[in-house]
């Protein structure tokens, strides 16, 4: 019980001295002028996509400033899509921040509560494990509401119509508060969740060697194919959170308009990821992350001691440390350091969540906020380029929410809700009614003869699956009752 105090205060004591010193530090005098400039250019450019508030009233500014402009802004590329989500999203323009005496206002201790603590959640899950084409075997965690917990092995019939919500949480396998509210929510706007668990992830049996890389999307591949299989007449949207937006983007680059994918949103996700990894997040989160992932990785020690260092690997004191050993480090040690380096660079060339940016063939709403204590400054880590010149790509960002927290005031007076969730099924909603309406009016203009002279539909869905993903596997062998079981 002492050491669970000691734990409590050694945490509050953290956010405490760090909050102080990222709201009341001063840069130094060498690097405040250039600084400052840059980020007067950055919060400019920024400021010109604000969201124009409807009933919210008066609020903050993009930048944290009190004022009159909205604390919302939405950056991309203008189209007709773009349009259409600012004048039907409605959530887009209703973020309430916290006030400043509500320890939700803090981003850490905001950030803290949506990772870290526990939450009682009101929906039960229903396993099936899949068996990869290496043997390998992965986790798909089906959400079905507390009136049906009594049917632990019931499943949701191939005709369902329901549109499938699969849900990645982050690359260290760790269930946060955040993916479990997003369940819950998702199910009460008729959507079925179902969480990509990655082998040796969240009790998922590691029956190989193997572990998943950061941006190898092969084996989510094999397993939107699965839904796919099982659930053919629902429309599938994707949504990751933290660094299981690396795998979402990578499967969406690689796969393109043969993703299965109709719309897809990442919750904080992190963009630059190798300098995320070399520099590593605020250390109180990078401590945590780095004793989580040792934790779980200390059940495989013996059977991971054939491929990987495991002396190197639970001495290692950075996130990058640990991502070499266990992925570009042989058992023997490298020559020099040179090939180390160089293995390095090659394993992000693989693995670089924005490889295949240009491939995306989808709409993607990417939610951060510029207070995140994870991801790290905003003018450095968040690619603006990237919105305003691709198409498929939005970015809604906020003033304030932390790291996938976006917490914000209920109807009472200690309610809490998640704007962010309400947000991303905003967005599919419109997006889903947008190619609808696109689709009703390129049929019209079919039916009166005038196909040929009519607009070209820039954003198309791709649910309805014509074309097959390049893979050397027939599903029907992999996925027959002899390939997938169920605990």
């Amino acid at each position: 019980m002492l050491e669970w105090f000691g734990a409590v205060f050694i945490i509050l004591l953290v956010a405490v001295i760090w909050t102080a010193s990222k709201h009341l530090g001063l840069p130094s005098q060498s690097n405040v002028q250039g600084l400052g400039h840059l980020r007067r250019e950055w919060r400019e450019k920024v400021s010109e996509k604000c969201i124009p508030s409807r009933d919210v009233g008066a609020g903050q500014g993009v930048d944290g400033s009190p004022g009159e402009s909205p604390s919302v802004a939405l950056i991309c590329k203008p189209s007709a899509l773009a349009n259409y989500l600012l004048k039907h999203c409605v959530t887009f323009c209703k973020l309430r921040p916290w006030p400043w005496w509500n320890w939700r206002a803090s981003p850490l201790l905001q950030s803290i509560f949506a990772i870290c603590w526990t939450h009682e959640c009101s929906v039960h899950f229903v396993r099936d494990h899949l068996q990869m084409s290496d043997d390998g075997i992965v986790a798909l965690d089906w959400a079905v509401a507390a009136s049906a917990s009594m049917h632990k092995r019931r499943r949701t019939s191939s005709n369902s119509t329901s549109p499938i919500l699969l849900i990645i949480p982050n690359s260290f396998g760790k269930i946060t508060r955040n993916v479990l509210k997003l369940c819950e929510v998702a199910l009460t706007h008729g959507y079925l969740p179902v969480v990509f668990n990655r082998r040796g992830h969240n009790g998922t049996p590691l029956s190989t060697v193997k572990l998943q890389q950061f941006g190898d999307p092969a084996d989510l591949r094999e397993a939107v194919r699965y839904i796919r299989y099982r659930q053919p007449a629902g429309r599938l949207y994707a949504v990751s959170e933290s660094t299981g937006s690396g795998l979402l983007l990578s499967y969406l680059g690689e796969c393109g308009s043969s993703s299965y994918v109709t719309a897809a949103a990442c919750l904080s996700p992190i963009f630059r990821c190798q300098s995320w990894f070399e520099s590593g997040p605020a250390w109180p989160f990078h401590w945590a992350l780095l004793l989580y992932q040792k934790t779980w990785l200390s059940r495989y020690r013996t059977v991971l001691g054939d491929t990987v260092q495991t002396d190197a690997l639970f001495s290692s004191a950075s996130l990058r440390t640990m991502e070499e050993v266990l992925f570009c480090h042989h058992p023997s040690p490298p020559a020099s350091d040179t090939s180390s380096g160089g293995a390095w660079e090659a394993y992000w060339e693989r693995n670089d969540p924005l490889r295949d940016v240009d491939e995306v063939a989808i709409p993607v709403l990417c939610v951060c906020s510029q207070d995140d204590p994870v991801r790290g400054d905003p003018e450095s880590s968040l690619p603006l380029e990237l919105f305003e010149s691709n198409p498929h790509f939005f970015l809604l960002l906020t003033a304030h929410g932390g790291h996938c927290a976006f917490s914000v005031p209920g109807e009472g007076a200690t309610d809490a809700t998640v704007w962010s969730h309400e947000a991303l099924l905003d967005f599919l909603r419109a997006t889903s009614d947008f190619f609808a309406a696109e689709e009703r009016a390129k049929h019209a203009a079919r039916r009166r003869g005038l196909s040929g002279s009519g607009k070209a539909l820039r954003h198309r869905t791709v649910s309805t699956c014509r074309k097959v993903p390049a893979c050397s596997h027939n599903i029907h062998a992999i996925y027959s009752w002899q390939r997938s079981y169920t605990r």
